[in-house]
């Protein structure tokens, strides 16, 4: 049954929950960008920790990074033709640095570009983005205050917002794994192709 339209109509809203260290969710934004191509959508990018400090973090060289990728990251990514290599930072980083910086980002307008600049800097570029400098240097990039950023971070300005977003991630939207996306009621995971998220937007949007 289509939803009742109202005289005023409002942007669907998309949440992705991601991690910076997660290959699926830089190949998932492809298909995703393509699906919300000229639609009234707001896209909110959610922050998940797949592994929280102090965890211990996965190393590329492993068997286990070594099977996944080859198995499985560098055959989608061929498929969908997004650039990604897996990256020889090792351990992997921990992100909660990065995703304190997004939470400025994102206050001051720049979440979107924060947000695509962190996965690509990692799996295109091989860059540690759990280091300071290197975070510094990434947002000043996207436009953001260089000078700023480097402080909110030393000071660790935005961690109780870091922190209430993973809360909110693991406790209320009930999220294990990443990337999983919120598109209204809808919950689609993992993965997804173009197709199918279009339809779940006609369908939330009451299109059909």
């Amino acid at each position: 049954m289509a939803k009742t339209k109202t005289s005023t109509t409002m942007a669907l809203k998309i949440k992705v929950y991601s991690d910076y260290v997660c290959p699926y969710c830089l190949l998932a934004k492809k298909p995703l960008d393509e699906a919300i191509q000229g639609k009234d959508v707001e896209v909110e990018w959610m922050p998940y920790e797949l592994r929280p400090y102090p965890a211990e973090t996965l190393r590329p060289e492993g068997d286990y990074l070594q099977n996944t990728w080859r198995s499985s990251v560098y055959p989608l990514a061929r498929q969908l033709d997004v650039p990604i290599r897996l990256p020889r930072v090792s351990p992997q980083p921990h992100t909660h640095l990065a995703f304190e910086g997004y939470q400025y980002a994102r206050e001051k307008g720049k979440g979107q570009e924060y947000n695509e600049r962190m996965l690509k800097a990692f799996f295109q570029e091989e860059l540690d983005i759990g280091d300071i400098d290197i975070l510094i240097r990434l947002a000043a990039e996207v436009g953001l205050d260089a000078e700023e950023y480097r402080e909110v971070l030393v000071a660790r300005k935005y961690k109780e917002a870091h922190q209430k977003a993973l809360r909110h991630a693991y406790e209320e939207a009930n999220i294990t794994a990443v990337p999983t996306f919120i598109i209204g009621d809808t919950v689609l995971r993992g993965l997804n192709a173009r197709e199918t998220i279009e339809r779940v937007i006609a369908k939330e949007s009451g299109a059909v």
